[in-house]
């Protein structure tokens, strides 16, 4: 990546797109926001309860964040014992709920989660915290805590993957019985149990993070260690997060529903490593989503003030540096493009693309970029607008 080019909102050419509001920062003030680390509690409703009352609100880019939708994750069919097949089973990929083991059955599982007090199931958090990593001395640190932190990194593509504790960590694995009275129903009964886990990370290198099993504290302790290895870093305020939880069902087929994951083993990380690399394209594309708002909604007078006074009423200097911003708005949304191809790894390891692709849909990435690139066109024609009007000063 070429880190000459900006691609975040601390640019200053960015942040002052728009009139001049006496705002002191980099970021345009529409998008300040408080707090990084979102609140633990899977709660998660269509009025998105249990979220973090000190939060401000977000706009929301993907209709699943407000709406409970399912996906069932797909398997590949295939011996056991490899990490991918554990997770892995169906060709295909389902929305419909009747490819569990019943309406019914999903619902009651789903309804025994919701039982359980806020923060019960581990999290899932990733945070776009930067341009991008130095991802040589990131390796060599993460490295130098294999005492202290159990660490034991592996370098996949462009992804840093470890294990990385702080303490102690389990998840709720849930289990079922079909019910022995009642079988002219197929009813199922559920219980939970605790499994011990080990806090993982996923770490991108265009700087996002993805973090399995930490508490909010520890996630809180780990970013401000990362710190020392982003390359343009994100204003705390202005860091965006994807928030999801996961627990274990070694019975049904692995999905995702209201943000919640089902996996059928904590071994292995290949499948998480899937997982990852979706959710982390979704909360660097949440970047982009922004700041193309940001810059329609500082631009919008413009093209207004064309139509009832047949001029931009900017001096030349003015209207060159609009289009500067303009041109470098532009170039971003191409770079972001290159970060949402399908990554490089998914030739080598095949069998892990369609659940790739399956979390991606979920996250509606395909959606999300088609409106993007729509929205982008606008800023491509106001700035072929703008150059117009700049030559016909010219001359």
């Amino acid at each position: 990546m070429d880190s000459s080019i900006p691609i975040n909102r601390r640019h200053k050419a960015v942040g002052t797109l728009g009139h001049d509001s006496g705002h002191d920062g980099s970021y345009p003030p529409r998008m300040r926001r408080e707090i990084v680390v979102p609140p633990s509690g899977m709660h998660r409703t269509t009025e998105a309860a249990g979220r973090s009352t000190l939060r401000a609100p977000k706009p929301a880019f993907r209709t699943t964040k407000t709406s409970q939708k399912l996906k069932i994750l797909p398997e590949e069919d295939g011996g056991p014992g490899t990490d991918v097949d554990e997770y892995l089973g169906l060709t295909g990929v389902y929305d419909q709920v009747e490819h569990m083991r019943g309406a019914q059955g999903l619902r009651d599982e789903i309804n025994r989660l919701k039982s359980l007090p806020p923060g019960s199931l581990p999290r899932v958090t990733a945070y776009a915290t930067a341009s991008s990593y130095t991802m040589t001395q990131l390796f060599k640190w993460i490295e130098s805590r294999k005492g202290q932190n159990d660490t034991a990194p592996k370098l996949l593509d462009e992804c840093i993957y470890t294990p990385f504790v702080y303490g102690p960590s389990e998840a709720i694995a849930i289990n079922m019985e079909e019910d022995l009275i009642d079988t002219d129903t197929h009813a199922v009964k559920f219980y939970e149990s605790y499994v011990p886990i080990k806090s993982e990370v996923f770490l991108f290198d265009y700087g996002v993070a993805v973090v399995w099993g930490m508490t909010e504290q520890h996630e809180r302790e780990f970013l401000r260690e990362l710190e020392s290895f982003e390359v343009e870093k994100v204003d705390e305020d202005d860091i965006e997060t994807e928030e999801l939880e996961f627990y274990i069902n070694s019975k049904a087929q692995s999905r995702i529903y209201n943000d919640v994951i089902s996996l059928r083993t904590t071994k292995g990380h290949m499948a998480k490593l899937a997982i990852s690399h979706a959710i982390a394209q979704a909360t660097k594309l949440s970047l982009y989503e922004g700041l193309v708002d940001e810059t329609i909604e500082a631009t919008r007078y413009i093209p207004q003030r064309m139509a009832e006074s047949g001029t931009v009423e900017m001096t030349r200097k003015g209207l060159i540096k609009k289009i500067g911003q303009l041109f470098i708005m532009r170039v971003n949304v191409n770079l972001v493009s290159n970060i949402l191809d399908t990554p490089e790894i998914f030739w080598s390891e095949p069998t892990l693309q369609p659940l790739y692709m399956a979390i991606r849909e979920y996250l509606e990435i395909p959606q999300r970029v088609e409106i993007m690139n729509h929205r982008v066109s606008v800023i491509s024609d106001l700035l072929d607008m703008l150059n117009g009007h700049l030559n016909g000063m010219h001359g």
